[in-house]
């Protein structure tokens, strides 16, 4: 299980960072809830890969940076999902836009998917 969602987040750095919607998107189930870290809640693959195809214009890359995953098994077929990293803009890294990411994984007819996903920006309390 933890391999395979290992290269499902992967996979999320790949598609991000060469700017494919569409396969951003489709790391996603059909009816996934995604809440950005401006607090928009985008529903379904759909509405993930319209967003994304807009923001995809931005140059703004994903960083590593956050670490090894944390995956915890709920069952067999579905894992929590808390990572982080940051990103850069214009080439620029911006230590202010680093994020803990919660997501949810289920196992589907197509491989892992995310079911869920929760951006939260890294600040001060």
């Amino acid at each position: 299980m933890s391999t395979e969602i290992v290269r499902l987040l992967a996979r999320i750095a790949e598609t991000w960072n060469s700017g494919d919607a569409e396969g951003y998107a489709g790391l996603f189930t059909e009816d996934a809830d995604y809440i950005t870290f401006f607090g928009q809640h985008l529903e379904g693959r759909q509405a993930i890969e319209e967003a994304h195809r807009e923001l995809f214009k931005l140059d703004i890359k994903l960083e590593g940076g956050g670490g090894e995953p944390l995956i915890k098994p709920l069952t067999d077929d579905v894992a929590l999902v808390i990572t982080g990293g940051g990103s850069s803009v214009n080439g620029a890294a911006d230590p202010g836009r680093r994020s803990v990411i919660t997501m949810t994984a289920v196992r589907t007819a197509e491989g892992w998917r995310f079911a869920s996903f929760q951006n939260t920006r890294v600040s001060a309390p």
